[in-house]
Protein backbone atom coordinates (compact mmCIF):
# COMPACT_ATOMS: atom_id res chain seq x y z
CA UNK A 1 0.00 0.00 0.00
CA UNK A 2 1.41 3.74 -0.66
CA UNK A 3 1.20 6.77 1.33
CA UNK A 4 -1.76 8.48 0.29
CA UNK A 5 -4.28 10.95 1.68
CA UNK A 6 -7.01 9.88 3.94
CA UNK A 7 -9.19 10.98 5.96
CA UNK A 8 -7.76 10.51 9.45
CA UNK A 9 -9.70 7.86 11.45
CA UNK A 10 -9.83 7.37 15.69
CA UNK A 11 -6.42 5.97 15.43
CA UNK A 12 -5.09 9.78 14.44
CA UNK A 13 -7.15 11.10 17.19
CA UNK A 14 -4.21 9.75 19.88
CA UNK A 15 -1.36 11.59 16.98
CA UNK A 16 -2.89 14.93 17.99
CA UNK A 17 -3.56 14.38 21.71
CA UNK A 18 -0.12 15.61 22.70
CA UNK A 19 -0.53 18.45 20.32
CA UNK A 20 -3.85 20.06 22.05
CA UNK A 21 -2.57 20.19 25.25
CA UNK A 22 -0.93 23.10 27.03
CA UNK A 23 1.79 23.53 28.69
CA UNK A 24 1.87 21.45 32.12
CA UNK A 25 3.75 21.95 35.32
CA UNK A 26 5.42 19.63 37.29
CA UNK A 27 3.67 19.82 40.79
CA UNK A 28 6.18 20.08 44.34
CA UNK A 29 5.80 17.14 46.38
CA UNK A 30 6.21 19.89 49.14
CA UNK A 31 2.44 20.70 48.39
CA UNK A 32 1.58 17.14 49.65
CA UNK A 33 0.16 16.72 53.23
CA UNK A 34 1.82 13.67 53.06
CA UNK A 35 5.37 13.01 54.07
CA UNK A 36 7.27 10.64 52.55
CA UNK A 37 10.80 9.29 54.72
CA UNK A 38 12.05 7.20 51.77
CA UNK A 39 12.03 10.50 49.29
CA UNK A 40 13.16 12.64 51.85
CA UNK A 41 16.19 10.35 52.83
CA UNK A 42 17.09 10.30 48.98
CA UNK A 43 18.31 13.99 49.26
CA UNK A 44 19.87 14.17 52.44
CA UNK A 45 23.09 11.99 51.11
CA UNK A 46 23.09 14.37 48.55
CA UNK A 47 24.76 17.43 48.06
CA UNK A 48 21.52 19.96 46.35
CA UNK A 49 24.05 23.16 46.29
CA UNK A 50 26.26 21.56 43.54
CA UNK A 51 26.10 22.30 40.34
CA UNK A 52 24.76 20.87 37.32
CA UNK A 53 27.66 20.09 34.47
CA UNK A 54 26.40 22.26 31.35
CA UNK A 55 25.14 20.18 28.50
CA UNK A 56 24.65 17.06 30.88
CA UNK A 57 24.01 15.17 27.57
CA UNK A 58 23.87 15.17 23.54
CA UNK A 59 20.47 17.13 23.47
CA UNK A 60 20.26 16.51 19.51
CA UNK A 61 17.35 14.35 19.23
CA UNK A 62 15.96 14.86 15.84
CA UNK A 63 15.85 12.06 13.68
CA UNK A 64 17.56 12.04 10.95
CA UNK A 65 17.44 10.28 7.24
CA UNK A 66 18.35 6.95 8.00
CA UNK A 67 20.24 4.83 5.35
CA UNK A 68 20.76 1.07 5.91
CA UNK A 69 22.53 -1.81 4.14
CA UNK A 70 21.84 -5.34 5.42
CA UNK A 71 23.23 -8.39 4.71
CA UNK A 72 20.24 -9.75 6.36
CA UNK A 73 19.83 -13.12 4.48
CA UNK A 74 15.54 -13.35 4.70
CA UNK A 75 15.86 -10.28 2.85
CA UNK A 76 16.17 -11.50 -0.52
CA UNK A 77 13.36 -9.47 -2.81
CA UNK A 78 16.94 -8.33 -4.22
CA UNK A 79 20.76 -8.60 -3.84
CA UNK A 80 22.57 -7.02 -1.34
CA UNK A 81 19.29 -4.73 -0.80
CA UNK A 82 19.05 -1.15 0.55
CA UNK A 83 16.30 0.27 3.09
CA UNK A 84 16.07 4.00 2.70
CA UNK A 85 14.36 6.02 4.80
CA UNK A 86 12.47 9.55 3.13
CA UNK A 87 14.77 12.51 3.19
CA UNK A 88 13.94 14.49 5.78
CA UNK A 89 10.96 16.99 5.20
CA UNK A 90 12.30 20.60 4.83
CA UNK A 91 9.29 22.38 5.67
CA UNK A 92 8.83 23.36 9.74
CA UNK A 93 5.76 20.94 10.32
CA UNK A 94 8.76 17.85 10.55
CA UNK A 95 10.17 19.86 13.28
CA UNK A 96 9.28 18.78 16.70
CA UNK A 97 9.95 21.58 19.56
CA UNK A 98 12.86 21.40 22.15
CA UNK A 99 11.61 21.90 25.47
CA UNK A 100 12.21 25.66 25.71
CA UNK A 101 9.86 26.19 23.04
CA UNK A 102 7.29 29.32 23.43
CA UNK A 103 3.75 28.71 23.63
CA UNK A 104 3.84 30.27 20.10
CA UNK A 105 5.70 28.06 18.73
CA UNK A 106 3.62 25.49 20.49
CA UNK A 107 0.56 26.50 18.64
CA UNK A 108 1.96 26.71 15.13
CA UNK A 109 3.03 22.68 15.81
CA UNK A 110 -0.66 22.43 16.61
CA UNK A 111 -1.40 23.42 13.01
CA UNK A 112 1.71 21.80 10.94
CA UNK A 113 2.17 18.32 12.42
CA UNK A 114 -1.69 17.01 11.59
CA UNK A 115 -0.38 13.41 10.13
CA UNK A 116 -3.29 10.53 9.42
CA UNK A 117 -2.60 7.10 10.14
CA UNK A 118 -5.35 4.12 8.83
CA UNK A 119 -4.66 0.87 9.86
CA UNK A 120 -6.00 -2.51 8.86
CA UNK A 121 -5.28 -5.78 10.10
CA UNK A 122 -5.07 -8.70 7.99
CA UNK A 123 -3.30 -11.90 8.72
CA UNK A 124 -0.84 -11.16 11.02
CA UNK A 125 -0.21 -7.66 10.81
CA UNK A 126 -1.37 -4.54 10.07
CA UNK A 127 -1.22 -2.27 7.02
CA UNK A 128 -0.70 1.26 8.05
CA UNK A 129 -0.77 4.29 5.78
CA UNK A 130 0.18 8.04 6.81
CA UNK A 131 0.50 11.57 5.16
CA UNK A 132 1.03 14.73 6.74
CA UNK A 133 -2.50 17.05 6.33
CA UNK A 134 -2.01 20.68 5.98
CA UNK A 135 -5.46 21.14 7.47
CA UNK A 136 -5.97 21.43 11.72
CA UNK A 137 -8.07 18.71 13.19
CA UNK A 138 -9.21 19.90 16.33
CA UNK A 139 -9.81 17.66 19.38
CA UNK A 140 -12.78 17.81 21.92
CA UNK A 141 -10.66 16.71 24.36
CA UNK A 142 -7.16 17.85 25.29
CA UNK A 143 -4.66 15.42 26.75
CA UNK A 144 -3.04 15.45 29.35
CA UNK A 145 0.33 14.05 31.14
CA UNK A 146 -1.07 10.81 31.95
CA UNK A 147 -2.06 10.13 28.36
CA UNK A 148 -6.00 9.61 29.11
CA UNK A 149 -7.34 9.52 25.76
CA UNK A 150 -4.44 7.00 24.98
CA UNK A 151 -5.57 4.65 28.11
CA UNK A 152 -4.30 1.19 28.29
CA UNK A 153 -6.01 0.04 25.15
CA UNK A 154 -4.28 -1.26 22.02
CA UNK A 155 -6.46 1.02 19.96
CA UNK A 156 -4.65 4.01 21.70
CA UNK A 157 -0.80 2.69 21.11
CA UNK A 158 -0.75 3.28 17.54
CA UNK A 159 2.77 3.18 17.70
CA UNK A 160 2.94 -0.66 18.39
CA UNK A 161 0.61 -1.18 15.11
CA UNK A 162 3.41 -0.02 13.26
CA UNK A 163 6.48 -1.30 15.30
CA UNK A 164 5.75 -4.74 15.57
CA UNK A 165 4.30 -5.10 12.26
CA UNK A 166 7.56 -4.04 10.66
CA UNK A 167 9.44 -6.38 13.03
CA UNK A 168 7.35 -9.10 11.43
CA UNK A 169 7.99 -8.50 7.75
CA UNK A 170 11.66 -8.11 9.36
CA UNK A 171 11.55 -11.79 10.15
CA UNK A 172 9.59 -12.97 6.68
CA UNK A 173 11.83 -11.03 4.83
CA UNK A 174 8.89 -8.77 3.00
CA UNK A 175 11.20 -5.71 1.99
CA UNK A 176 8.60 -3.78 0.85
CA UNK A 177 6.86 -4.22 4.00
CA UNK A 178 10.00 -3.18 5.72
CA UNK A 179 10.47 0.17 3.78
CA UNK A 180 7.22 1.31 3.77
CA UNK A 181 6.80 0.68 7.49
CA UNK A 182 10.36 2.71 8.48
CA UNK A 183 9.22 4.92 6.35
CA UNK A 184 6.03 5.42 7.99
CA UNK A 185 7.80 5.65 11.54
CA UNK A 186 10.20 7.66 10.17
CA UNK A 187 7.37 10.49 9.82
CA UNK A 188 5.28 9.82 12.92
CA UNK A 189 8.59 9.00 15.18
CA UNK A 190 9.69 12.13 18.28
CA UNK A 191 11.70 12.39 20.83
CA UNK A 192 9.63 14.86 22.38
CA UNK A 193 5.76 14.46 21.64
CA UNK A 194 3.58 11.62 23.48
CA UNK A 195 4.26 8.17 24.86
CA UNK A 196 3.24 7.01 20.88
CA UNK A 197 5.70 9.86 19.55
CA UNK A 198 8.49 8.19 21.73
CA UNK A 199 8.02 4.74 21.43
CA UNK A 200 8.20 5.11 17.35
CA UNK A 201 11.11 7.15 18.24
CA UNK A 202 12.82 4.52 20.15
CA UNK A 203 11.47 1.61 18.25
CA UNK A 204 12.51 2.79 14.51
CA UNK A 205 16.22 3.19 16.03
CA UNK A 206 15.98 0.06 17.30
CA UNK A 207 14.97 -1.54 14.26
CA UNK A 208 17.49 -0.06 12.32
CA UNK A 209 19.81 -1.45 14.53
CA UNK A 210 18.75 -4.27 14.55
CA UNK A 211 19.00 -4.13 10.36
CA UNK A 212 22.16 -2.67 10.03
CA UNK A 213 24.01 -4.65 12.97
CA UNK A 214 25.58 -6.73 10.70
CA UNK A 215 27.10 -4.34 8.28
CA UNK A 216 27.57 -0.56 10.04
CA UNK A 217 26.84 1.03 13.57
CA UNK A 218 23.40 2.35 13.82
CA UNK A 219 23.65 6.20 13.11
CA UNK A 220 21.67 8.14 16.18
CA UNK A 221 23.73 7.45 19.29
CA UNK A 222 22.16 6.74 22.59
CA UNK A 223 20.90 8.67 25.54
CA UNK A 224 22.23 6.66 28.28
CA UNK A 225 23.49 6.78 31.99
CA UNK A 226 26.79 6.30 30.47
CA UNK A 227 26.80 9.14 28.64
CA UNK A 228 26.16 11.74 31.15
CA UNK A 229 28.23 13.33 33.92
CA UNK A 230 27.98 11.85 37.12
CA UNK A 231 26.52 14.93 38.87
CA UNK A 232 23.68 14.95 36.60
CA UNK A 233 22.93 10.83 35.99
CA UNK A 234 22.51 11.35 40.15
CA UNK A 235 20.06 14.13 39.74
CA UNK A 236 18.04 11.76 37.46
CA UNK A 237 17.71 9.19 39.10
CA UNK A 238 16.52 10.81 42.67
CA UNK A 239 14.11 13.40 40.26
CA UNK A 240 13.12 9.86 38.87
CA UNK A 241 12.43 8.14 41.96
CA UNK A 242 10.54 11.44 42.91
CA UNK A 243 7.85 11.14 40.38
CA UNK A 244 8.46 7.51 39.49
CA UNK A 245 7.53 4.48 41.70
CA UNK A 246 9.02 2.62 39.02
CA UNK A 247 12.05 1.86 40.83
CA UNK A 248 11.41 3.21 44.29
CA UNK A 249 8.70 1.01 44.70
CA UNK A 250 10.38 -2.32 44.67
CA UNK A 251 13.41 -1.01 46.78
CA UNK A 252 11.18 0.61 49.46
CA UNK A 253 9.42 -3.14 49.67
CA UNK A 254 12.89 -4.88 49.60
CA UNK A 255 14.48 -2.64 52.34
CA UNK A 256 11.51 -3.48 54.47
CA UNK A 257 12.26 -6.99 53.98
CA UNK A 258 15.57 -6.47 54.61
CA UNK A 259 14.24 -5.45 58.40
CA UNK A 260 12.09 -8.36 58.31
CA UNK A 261 14.53 -11.00 58.12
CA UNK A 262 16.47 -9.06 60.62
CA UNK A 263 13.89 -8.96 63.46
CA UNK A 264 13.70 -12.79 62.81
CA UNK A 265 17.47 -13.05 63.77
CA UNK A 266 17.60 -14.03 67.62
CA UNK A 267 21.46 -12.25 67.94
CA UNK A 268 21.24 -8.93 67.34
CA UNK A 269 24.05 -8.09 67.07
CA UNK A 270 25.50 -9.56 64.50
CA UNK A 271 26.57 -8.09 61.46
CA UNK A 272 24.77 -7.43 58.31
CA UNK A 273 25.88 -7.93 54.95
CA UNK A 274 23.60 -7.00 52.09
CA UNK A 275 24.89 -8.59 47.71
CA UNK A 276 23.35 -5.91 46.36
CA UNK A 277 22.88 -7.15 42.72
CA UNK A 278 20.74 -4.28 41.47
CA UNK A 279 20.56 -1.04 39.54
CA UNK A 280 19.70 1.45 42.75
CA UNK A 281 23.37 3.10 42.07
CA UNK A 282 23.20 3.57 45.55
CA UNK A 283 19.73 5.50 46.11
CA UNK A 284 18.25 2.57 47.86
CA UNK A 285 20.48 2.49 50.22
CA UNK A 286 20.08 5.66 52.40
CA UNK A 287 16.52 4.83 54.02
CA UNK A 288 17.54 1.65 54.75
CA UNK A 289 20.44 2.66 56.59
CA UNK A 290 18.20 5.41 58.18
CA UNK A 291 15.72 2.79 59.43
CA UNK A 292 18.39 0.77 61.32
CA UNK A 293 18.84 3.52 63.67
CA UNK A 294 15.47 2.93 64.89
CA UNK A 295 15.52 -0.69 64.99
CA UNK A 296 14.35 -1.93 68.25
CA UNK A 297 17.51 -4.06 68.61
CA UNK A 298 20.10 -1.39 67.71
CA UNK A 299 22.31 -0.98 65.07
CA UNK A 300 24.15 -3.88 63.82
CA UNK A 301 27.70 -3.66 65.00
CA UNK A 302 28.34 -3.75 60.85
CA UNK A 303 27.10 -2.96 57.91
CA UNK A 304 28.47 -4.30 54.83
CA UNK A 305 27.11 -3.95 51.32
CA UNK A 306 29.05 -5.48 48.66
CA UNK A 307 27.78 -4.11 44.67
CA UNK A 308 28.35 -6.30 42.31
CA UNK A 309 28.98 -3.39 38.94
CA UNK A 310 29.24 -3.13 35.52
CA UNK A 311 31.57 -0.47 33.71
CA UNK A 312 30.94 0.89 30.46
CA UNK A 313 33.81 -1.16 29.14
CA UNK A 314 32.03 -4.44 29.98
CA UNK A 315 30.52 -4.87 26.21
CA UNK A 316 28.59 -7.89 27.52
CA UNK A 317 26.20 -5.43 29.54
CA UNK A 318 26.44 -2.46 27.76
CA UNK A 319 22.63 -2.76 26.56
CA UNK A 320 21.06 -3.62 30.50
CA UNK A 321 18.69 -1.08 31.13
CA UNK A 322 19.72 1.20 34.16
CA UNK A 323 23.11 -1.08 34.52
CA UNK A 324 25.94 0.92 33.91
CA UNK A 325 26.40 4.30 35.55
CA UNK A 326 28.88 7.07 33.46
CA UNK A 327 32.76 6.51 33.83
CA UNK A 328 34.33 8.31 37.16
CA UNK A 329 30.25 7.51 38.66
CA UNK A 330 30.88 6.84 42.56
CA UNK A 331 28.45 7.08 45.16
CA UNK A 332 30.75 5.11 48.11
CA UNK A 333 31.93 8.76 49.66
CA UNK A 334 28.23 10.12 50.11
CA UNK A 335 26.83 7.15 51.05
CA UNK A 336 29.55 6.29 53.90
CA UNK A 337 29.72 10.23 54.97
CA UNK A 338 25.87 9.44 55.31
CA UNK A 339 26.30 6.73 56.98
CA UNK A 340 28.73 8.28 59.58
CA UNK A 341 26.40 10.71 60.17
CA UNK A 342 23.58 8.66 61.71
CA UNK A 343 26.61 6.51 64.18
CA UNK A 344 26.72 3.56 61.40
CA UNK A 345 29.88 1.26 60.87
CA UNK A 346 29.29 1.15 57.21
CA UNK A 347 31.57 -0.80 54.67
CA UNK A 348 31.25 -0.60 50.81
CA UNK A 349 32.54 -3.03 48.75
CA UNK A 350 32.81 -3.34 44.94
CA UNK A 351 33.13 -6.46 42.70
CA UNK A 352 33.41 -5.21 38.52
CA UNK A 353 32.32 -7.08 36.02
CA UNK A 354 32.87 -10.28 38.42
CA UNK A 355 31.22 -13.26 36.42
CA UNK A 356 28.06 -13.60 38.61
CA UNK A 357 28.03 -17.53 37.98
CA UNK A 358 31.19 -17.66 39.58
CA UNK A 359 30.21 -15.67 43.06
CA UNK A 360 30.80 -17.87 46.07
CA UNK A 361 31.82 -17.24 50.04
CA UNK A 362 34.83 -16.53 49.64
CA UNK A 363 35.02 -13.68 46.50
CA UNK A 364 32.43 -11.80 48.56
CA UNK A 365 34.11 -12.60 52.09
CA UNK A 366 30.62 -13.87 54.06
CA UNK A 367 31.48 -15.13 57.16
CA UNK A 368 29.41 -17.01 60.06
CA UNK A 369 29.11 -13.99 62.29
CA UNK A 370 27.38 -11.96 59.89
CA UNK A 371 23.55 -12.36 58.56
CA UNK A 372 23.98 -12.66 54.60
CA UNK A 373 20.63 -10.98 52.53
CA UNK A 374 20.72 -10.87 48.52
CA UNK A 375 19.34 -8.38 46.75
CA UNK A 376 18.44 -9.10 43.05
CA UNK A 377 16.91 -6.34 41.61
CA UNK A 378 16.10 -6.11 37.43
CA UNK A 379 19.42 -7.85 36.41
CA UNK A 380 18.34 -11.58 36.28
CA UNK A 381 15.92 -11.10 33.15
CA UNK A 382 19.27 -10.02 31.15
CA UNK A 383 22.21 -11.73 33.22
CA UNK A 384 25.18 -11.62 30.25
CA UNK A 385 21.88 -12.23 28.01
CA UNK A 386 21.73 -15.84 29.65
CA UNK A 387 19.53 -19.12 28.57
CA UNK A 388 16.95 -20.17 30.61
CA UNK A 389 18.81 -23.24 32.59
CA UNK A 390 21.91 -20.58 33.31
CA UNK A 391 19.86 -18.35 34.93
CA UNK A 392 18.24 -21.48 37.15
CA UNK A 393 21.92 -22.32 37.55
CA UNK A 394 22.39 -18.57 38.74
CA UNK A 395 19.99 -19.07 41.67
CA UNK A 396 21.90 -22.26 42.53
CA UNK A 397 24.88 -20.22 42.92
CA UNK A 398 22.70 -18.07 45.12
CA UNK A 399 21.53 -20.71 47.18
CA UNK A 400 25.52 -21.79 48.02
CA UNK A 401 26.04 -18.83 49.72
CA UNK A 402 23.59 -20.28 52.23
CA UNK A 403 21.94 -16.22 52.85
CA UNK A 404 19.15 -15.44 55.70
CA UNK A 405 16.98 -13.88 52.70
CA UNK A 406 16.65 -13.22 48.86
CA UNK A 407 14.41 -10.52 47.94
CA UNK A 408 13.90 -11.30 43.77
CA UNK A 409 12.34 -8.16 41.68
CA UNK A 410 12.27 -8.02 38.08
CA UNK A 411 10.08 -6.87 35.22
CA UNK A 412 6.62 -8.63 35.03
CA UNK A 413 5.12 -9.46 31.71
CA UNK A 414 1.87 -11.40 30.25
CA UNK A 415 3.90 -13.43 28.11
CA UNK A 416 3.04 -17.11 28.34
CA UNK A 417 5.00 -18.47 25.50
CA UNK A 418 8.29 -20.66 26.85
CA UNK A 419 10.50 -19.31 24.51
CA UNK A 420 10.17 -16.13 22.58
CA UNK A 421 12.59 -17.26 19.85
CA UNK A 422 12.21 -15.20 16.80
CA UNK A 423 13.30 -11.63 16.32
CA UNK A 424 9.55 -10.19 15.78
CA UNK A 425 7.71 -12.05 19.40
CA UNK A 426 10.52 -11.04 21.40
CA UNK A 427 10.48 -7.60 19.82
CA UNK A 428 6.97 -7.19 20.46
CA UNK A 429 7.42 -8.24 24.34
CA UNK A 430 10.17 -5.62 24.38
CA UNK A 431 8.08 -2.64 22.99
CA UNK A 432 5.14 -3.72 25.24
CA UNK A 433 7.60 -3.46 28.17
CA UNK A 434 8.67 0.44 27.01
CA UNK A 435 5.60 1.18 26.19
CA UNK A 436 4.45 0.93 30.29
CA UNK A 437 7.49 2.60 30.70
CA UNK A 438 6.97 5.86 28.34
CA UNK A 439 2.96 6.12 29.53
CA UNK A 440 3.74 6.34 33.00
CA UNK A 441 7.07 8.61 32.77
CA UNK A 442 4.74 10.84 30.67
CA UNK A 443 2.35 11.14 33.40
CA UNK A 444 5.42 11.34 36.06
CA UNK A 445 6.85 14.19 34.82
CA UNK A 446 2.96 15.64 33.79
CA UNK A 447 4.23 15.88 30.41
CA UNK A 448 6.61 18.16 30.53
CA UNK A 449 10.13 17.84 28.78
CA UNK A 450 13.57 18.18 30.62
CA UNK A 451 17.00 16.05 30.59
CA UNK A 452 16.14 14.03 33.49
CA UNK A 453 13.05 12.42 31.70
CA UNK A 454 14.83 11.82 28.59
CA UNK A 455 17.92 9.94 29.83
CA UNK A 456 15.46 8.11 31.85
CA UNK A 457 14.02 7.21 29.22
CA UNK A 458 16.78 6.47 26.85
CA UNK A 459 18.08 4.38 29.34
CA UNK A 460 14.98 2.68 29.12
CA UNK A 461 14.73 1.86 25.70
CA UNK A 462 17.88 0.21 25.39
CA UNK A 463 15.60 -2.91 26.12
CA UNK A 464 14.67 -2.98 22.55
CA UNK A 465 18.45 -3.47 21.32
CA UNK A 466 18.89 -5.89 24.37
CA UNK A 467 19.61 -9.47 23.40
CA UNK A 468 18.36 -11.14 26.50
CA UNK A 469 14.89 -12.11 27.01
CA UNK A 470 12.20 -10.11 28.35
CA UNK A 471 9.85 -12.79 28.90
CA UNK A 472 10.86 -14.13 31.94
CA UNK A 473 7.83 -13.05 34.58
CA UNK A 474 6.64 -13.79 37.83
CA UNK A 475 5.58 -17.66 37.72
CA UNK A 476 8.78 -18.19 35.83
CA UNK A 477 11.04 -17.19 38.39
CA UNK A 478 8.92 -18.49 41.24
CA UNK A 479 8.85 -22.03 40.11
CA UNK A 480 12.97 -21.85 39.35
CA UNK A 481 13.67 -20.27 43.43
CA UNK A 482 11.51 -23.19 44.54
CA UNK A 483 13.40 -25.37 41.85
CA UNK A 484 17.22 -24.63 43.39
CA UNK A 485 15.96 -24.81 46.95
CA UNK A 486 14.54 -21.96 48.15
CA UNK A 487 10.91 -21.41 49.47
CA UNK A 488 8.93 -18.25 49.75
CA UNK A 489 8.20 -15.93 52.86
CA UNK A 490 5.08 -13.86 53.14
CA UNK A 491 5.75 -9.96 53.46
CA UNK A 492 4.64 -8.91 56.70
CA UNK A 493 2.28 -6.00 57.72
CA UNK A 494 5.44 -3.58 57.70
CA UNK A 495 6.29 -4.19 54.27
CA UNK A 496 2.35 -4.14 52.58
CA UNK A 497 1.77 -0.96 54.64
CA UNK A 498 4.38 0.95 53.50
CA UNK A 499 4.24 0.10 49.80
CA UNK A 500 0.65 1.21 50.00
CA UNK A 501 1.67 4.29 51.71
CA UNK A 502 4.44 4.69 49.06
CA UNK A 503 2.16 4.46 46.07
CA UNK A 504 -0.21 7.52 47.22
CA UNK A 505 2.25 9.44 46.37
CA UNK A 506 2.18 8.88 42.64
CA UNK A 507 0.04 8.78 39.79
CA UNK A 508 -3.66 7.41 40.89
CA UNK A 509 -2.86 4.51 38.01
CA UNK A 510 -0.42 2.99 39.76
CA UNK A 511 -1.42 -0.34 41.91
CA UNK A 512 -0.19 -2.68 44.51
CA UNK A 513 -1.25 -6.20 44.26
CA UNK A 514 -0.85 -8.84 46.69
CA UNK A 515 0.07 -12.42 44.76
CA UNK A 516 0.76 -15.95 46.00
CA UNK A 517 -0.88 -15.83 49.16
CA UNK A 518 1.35 -13.00 50.42
CA UNK A 519 5.06 -13.83 48.84
CA UNK A 520 4.44 -11.85 45.92
CA UNK A 521 4.03 -8.12 45.80
CA UNK A 522 3.19 -6.71 42.41
CA UNK A 523 3.63 -3.39 41.24
CA UNK A 524 0.80 -2.11 38.13
CA UNK A 525 0.37 0.02 35.90
CA UNK A 526 -3.21 0.60 34.46
CA UNK A 527 -4.22 -2.81 34.98
CA UNK A 528 -0.99 -4.47 33.23
CA UNK A 529 2.28 -5.64 35.42
CA UNK A 530 4.80 -3.99 35.50
CA UNK A 531 7.27 -5.89 38.16
CA UNK A 532 7.05 -8.25 41.11
CA UNK A 533 8.96 -8.32 44.37
CA UNK A 534 9.62 -11.34 46.14
CA UNK A 535 11.10 -12.64 49.77
CA UNK A 536 13.12 -16.30 49.57
CA UNK A 537 14.57 -17.79 52.38
CA UNK A 538 16.62 -21.55 52.29
CA UNK A 539 14.08 -24.37 52.22
CA UNK A 540 15.20 -26.19 55.11
CA UNK A 541 13.48 -29.84 54.27
CA UNK A 542 15.67 -29.71 51.14
CA UNK A 543 18.66 -28.62 48.88
CA UNK A 544 16.84 -28.30 45.46
CA UNK A 545 16.84 -30.38 42.29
Amino acid sequence: MTIEETEANHISDHILDWIEDTVPFLPSFLDDPYSSDDINSYHQWWNQTEELCQDPINTDTNLTAITITTTNDKLTEESNPTITSSPQPSNSSRKRGSPDDSVQNHQQRKKQSHRAVSNEEKDGGAVVTGKRSNGTKKSNSKSTGNNSNNGNSKEGRWAEHLLNPCAAAITTGNLSRVQHLLYVLHELASSTGDANHRLAFYGLRALTHHLSSSTTTASIAPISFASTEPKFFQRSLLKFYEVSPWFAFPNNIANSSILQVLAKEQDHKRNLHILDIGVSHGVQWPTLLEALTRRSGGLPPLVRITVITATIENDQDTETPFLVGPPGDNFSPRLLSFAKSMNINLQINRLHNYPLKNLNAQVIKSNSDETLIVCAQFRLNHLNHNTPDERTEFLRVLRELEPKGVILSENNTDCSCNSCGDFATGFSRRVDYLWKFLDSTSSAFKGRESEERRVMEGEAAKALTNRGEMNEGKEKWCERMTRVGFVGEMFGEDAIDGGRALLRKYDSNWEMRIEEKGECVGLWWKGHPVSFCSLWKLDVKGNGS
